[in-house]
């Protein structure tokens, strides 16, 4: 499936103050590959103390020097999957994310280099390239409703393809970048 990435150079993406919360950037690595576009995701390594062992975008939080959240999603992915910035032609952003630990998530979407990624970091266990294709097919893609004590109840997405499942803040990140740039529309319920 072909997506309509250039739909994001206009999108007026949302941004949410920062004040007193943390700052991260993550990177949504789209790649062209076998006539269709792909995502390319990493699985987090069972020895990180948050999320481990889940799907997510190569990124991390805001560090000094970094020119902005951009930079730090560029950054992270090299960390990460040795993306070098020069691979990446960034087309845009999608709306900030608020995060479950306080913080605030900035989604940058970039065409990326189409080869193989390796984890180069111990917070990655492996890197994983899903077809876009697989992800809007309804099959794949499933909804559940989570209450939090804190945060009250929410609904979240679940794509499930060749036995990973994208869900919490990155399925909420899938989703969003789905609904601008893929003709689906998501299954009811």
């Amino acid at each position: 499936m072909r997506l309509d990435i250039d739909a994001l150079t206009g999108y007026d993406a949302r941004t949410i103050a920062t004040e007193h919360a943390e700052q991260a950037g993550v990177l949504v690595p789209v790649i062209e590959r076998d006539g269709g576009h792909h995502i390319l995701f990493t699985e987090r390594s069972d020895q990180m103390p948050t999320h481990a062992g889940e799907m997510s975008f190569p990124g991390g939080g805001w560090e000094e020097g970094d020119d902005d959240l951009t930079a730090t999603a560029l950054r992270e992915a090299h960390e990460e999957v040795g993306l070098r910035p020069d691979e990446a032609t960034v087309v845009g952003r999608l709306d900030d994310v608020p995060g479950p630990y306080g913080h605030v998530v900035r989604p940058v979407v970039a065409h990326v280099a189409d080869r193989e990624y390796r984890p180069t970091s111990r917070e990655v266990a492996q890197v994983i390239v899903l077809p876009v294709e697989a992800l809007v097919d309804p099959t794949n893609y499933s909804t559940e409703r989570r209450s939090h004590p804190e945060r009250g109840t929410a609904t979240l997405p679940f794509f499930r393809v060749d036995g990973h499942t994208v869900w919490g803040l990155t399925g909420f990140i899938l989703q969003t970048f789905l609904d601008l740039t893929a003709d689906w529309e998501p299954p009811e319920g």
